[in-house]
């Protein structure tokens, strides 16, 4: 092989190019991520899904709201070059709604240029007009992404909430922050409204108690922090008439009964960047093909489920093609560690009262590397029930070791069938294999990690008393204990049914419920009750202390820092960087 000397341009650029390619084909195989809880989007926040949220529209019954929020923990005051939803980024929001097809079924894409009106100052707003100005085209598919329609063109995005100067003076816009919002929201040609924007995060959680080594709620101090307390994120809300999300186009008038299996959807959302990115003398130019850079769907699983060796691969997947040896973490979950006094329960004293069954009715255990419910497989109990091979046992009741494929694996990962035994336990006579009262529908098992929402159920009204932020969670105890529900195994409305896990409201608290379920609220509530339950005593009251413990279990953050909106686009608006510490 002979190498001209006298053209070391020429070879550069062939070894140039060559590193190029290498690295595109690095980043179709590597570069992926979700929420800032994985390595790599953490260097990339304008790309980083921080929360995802679908539930009915409270004041719009016939619509289902979706969000989709990125840029996590935005200062208001951060300028002078303020956070916007980035340029050349595909911003997406999926939705599968037929189990006989597998993939999306409807998808919302939305990407975002970025204009200065003013580059010869370098405030943001100056004189009515606005530097780093986003709109925005969203797009539509219907048939998984195979084609689209644009539906909204130059869609208007509110600036950052910067001061009163800057917002209501003549020196600025002269208007309000509440007319900015109004002024962009936005109908879609095919009947969606549509909001893209700064808003208050919406979720609440005290970050730094629950990354101190689970101490949440914080031991020996009463006090506690929400570690998003008055930071902004860049949301994308859409409210969708329920027609068009339901696989065969009907109205939710049209639904059998309120959990109608035809009506559920599971709904995640993504960003995606092309592989190459040149810079120049202040110029960035994309090529190549889109990879995914972050996913998320259920709430907390990259961030308390996944451990950190696996959490680029978790993200660089769709919930269509994810890795089976991930499964594990949900069958065992590392957390179950922590809940459980054989093992390692003492380490975390903030948890102690959350305990997980070990000898639930002195005969079932569920503890990490046990066999829980799967000592039932083939016995004649189970047919009929969701856990017969012939129906769904070869996916709920996989194998012996996998103690949460039961109740964890469905809540993350297949969504729960109106199926014994995840039925409530009333009405069961002790025999949580037996049909009692249902209370969840949510099944799709053709995906992965996604909400999952069955569009049918009612919505429980925001001033309604029993309305709770603890969701599915409170819909149990209710069925179980509140005579209104409890007197009979009959299908009826529940309230916080809409709750999460059965798609996300703002409202929710999912980092309680979630710890809640990790520690068996699930399972107690369909009958296999706590260690403490004496099986053997039929006047033994199911209503224990370790139950007890767990059901009044609180972080001691419960809600978000301000109020959300009665109405579209329900999330608040930004916090303003004059008003914040």
């Amino acid at each position: 092989m002979t190498i001209n000397l006298l053209k070391p341009n020429l070879l550069l650029r062939h070894v140039l190019c060559l590193t190029m390619l290498v690295m595109g084909s690095l980043a179709l195989q590597l570069y992926g991520s979700s929420h800032r809880e994985a390595p790599l989007i953490a260097s990339d926040p304008l790309a980083d899904n921080t929360d995802v949220y679908a539930f009915r529209s409270p004041d719009d019954p016939n619509t289902v709201t979706l969000v989709a929020c990125y840029i996590p923990a935005e200062l208001a005051y951060g300028g002078p070059n303020y956070n916007s939803f980035g340029e050349n980024i595909r911003y997406e929001i999926h939705v599968d709604n037929d189990v006989a097809t597998m993939g999306d079924d409807v998808i919302y894409r939305a990407t975002f240029t970025k204009v200065n009106e003013d580059p010869s100052t370098f405030f943001n707003i100056r004189l009515g007009q606005q530097n780093q100005k986003n709109t925005y085209t969203l797009e539509r598919s219907v048939d998984g992404g195979t084609t689209w329609q644009t539906i909204v063109m130059n869609g208007a995005v509110p600036p950052a909430n910067i001061g009163p100067r800057s917002i209501e003076s003549p020196v600025g816009l002269n208007t309000t922050y509440n007319a900015l919002i109004s002024n962009a929201i936005e109908t879609a040609s095919t009947g969606e409204t549509v909001y893209c924007g700064p808003a208050d995060d919406p979720f609440f959680v005290d970050l730094g108690g629950v990354f101190d080594l689970g101490n949440s709620p914080r031991q020996n101090t009463t006090t506690m922090r929400d570690g998003l307390a008055r930071r902004n994120v860049h949301a994308i809300v859409i409210k969708v008439p329920i027609a068009t999300l339901q696989k065969d186009n009907k109205a939710v008038s049209q639904a059998a009964n309120i959990l109608d299996p035809d009506f559920v959807i599971g709904v995640w959302a993504s960003a995606s960047r092309q592989t190459m990115t040149t810079l120049g003398n202040g110029t960035v130019s994309t090529s190549g093909a889109w990879v995914q850079v972050s996913r998320l769907g259920m709430p907390l699983t990259n961030e308390a489920v996944i451990p950190i060796g696996a959490k680029d691969e978790w993200n660089s997947r769709t919930p269509y093609n994810e890795n089976p040896a991930h499964y594990e973490y949900f069958y065992n979950p590392e957390l179950g560690l922590y809940m459980d006094d054989a093992l390692f329960g003492g380490a975390v004293p903030a948890f102690a009262g959350l305990r997980i069954q070990r000898n639930s009715l002195q005969a079932f255990d569920f503890g990490n590397g046990n066999d829980g419910l799967f000592p039932l497989k083939g016995n004649p109990a189970l047919a009929g029930t969701a856990l017969d091979d012939a129906i769904f046992g070869t996916l709920l009741l996989p194998a012996a070791g996998k103690p949460r494929s039961v109740d964890l694996w469905p809540a993350f990962h297949t969504g729960v069938p109106n199926l014994a035994p995840y039925h409530l336990a009333t009405g069961k006579a002790g025999n949580p294999l037996a049909n009692g009262k249902p209370f969840v529908h949510n099944f799709l098992p053709n995906g992965g990690d996604m909400l999952r929402l069955n569009m049918a159920v009612p919505v429980t009204p925001r001033n309604d008393p029993n309305f709770s932020s603890n969701g599915l969670i409170q819909a149990a105890v209710l069925g179980l204990l509140d005579p209104a529900y409890n007197g009979s195994t009959a299908l009826q409305f529940i309230p916080n049914m809409d709750g999460f896990p059965n798609g996300r409201r703002l409202e929710d608290d999912v980092t309680r419920i979630e710890l809640q379920a990790v520690s068996g609220a699930v399972l107690a509530a369909i009958g296999l009750w706590y260690d403490d339950y004496d099986a053997s005593n039929p006047m033994a009251s199911p209503v224990t202390n370790q139950l007890l413990n767990v059901v009044q279990y609180s972080t001691g953050v419960e809600k978000n820092d301000t109020t959300f909106r009665g109405n579209f686009p329900y999330v608040q608006a930004p916090w303003r960087g004059t008003e914040v510490e």
